[in-house]
């Protein structure tokens, strides 16, 4: 009786989570950067945006989420190089109302803060969690890559924006032990929560398994897909545990391990 209860439970969570659609390829930056945008604005659903900044603008080429609740949005992360994130984001927010906007960042590495004085007073620091109004965005502390690095899960969407912790790429490990017991952390959170993708900050990952795009390229034709799913997390710490504290470079079909 207890099973079929929480059979029940998990079906109405999975009821209620708000579907969207992610493309099938990415602008990244190139062939002919004259015909390239500076930035590739994918609407997942009304309320949830993906902005990819071109590799023609910077060759880090990262993406940037917009969420909009009933009372304010959320943007996470403002862009790298000469990122004018804040205009874009400004002229899409004017089009959804002109909600008031909260600016926050997955990790403080200048690729992913570098439009920051376009946004200047609307950057906060929270932990725990964000009321957008009627859309609760969790807060989840996971340093490893970065000290003050953090990640999102979206309740409405049941999407979990994982920054530079785990994406198709080299995820690149600053501090061993905290980075593997930040992952568990992400293992053990969604054991009770749907997630529908996990979305990081970039795509390093060729769509041929195993191997990446070297550090520098603008122009990815053939890149990996942005969405990974919880079977890439549980992946991401049985190799990280296999390593016994002793961190090494390890390659898994969609992504590295890479110590630094």
């Amino acid at each position: 009786m207890r099973l079929v209860f929480l059979c029940f439970c998990c079906c109405v969570a999975a009821l209620a989570i708000e579907p969207g659609t992610l493309p099938a390829t990415w602008i990244t930056g190139g062939p002919n950067c004259l015909e390239v945008p500076d930035w590739h604005i994918h609407e997942y659903n009304p309320t949830f945006y993906i902005l990819r900044e071109s590799g023609c603008t910077h060759y880090e080429k990262p993406f940037l989420y917009l969420i909009l609740g009933h009372d304010r949005a959320l943007l996470v992360d403002t862009g790298a190089g000469a990122s004018d994130a804040a205009t874009v984001v400004q002229k899409l927010l004017k089009k959804k109302g002109s909600l008031p906007l909260v600016v926050m960042h997955s990790h403080l590495h200048g690729d992913h803060t570098a439009g920051d004085k376009g946004f200047e007073g609307l950057i906060q620091s929270k932990t725990g969690e964000v009321d957008l109004g009627e859309r609760i965005v969790d807060v989840i502390p996971i340093p490893g890559h970065q000290a003050a690095h953090v990640a999102y899960y979206d309740r409405t969407t049941g999407i979990l924006l994982t920054g530079d912790h785990l994406y198709p790429g080299r995820l690149y490990v600053a501090d061993f032990a905290a980075y593997e017991a930040s992952t568990r952390k992400l293992v053990e959170f969604t054991e009770t929560r749907p997630v529908t993708h996990i979305l990081g900050c970039h795509i390093e990952q060729s769509s041929t398994p195993y191997e990446d795009y070297p550090v520098g390229t603008r122009y990815q034709p053939k890149e990996h897909v942005l969405e990974l799913g919880r079977a890439h997390l549980l992946e991401l710490l049985a190799g990280l545990e296999a390593m016994h504290g002793k961190a090494v470079r390890m390659k898994f079909r969609d992504f590295t391990i890479w110590p630094k």
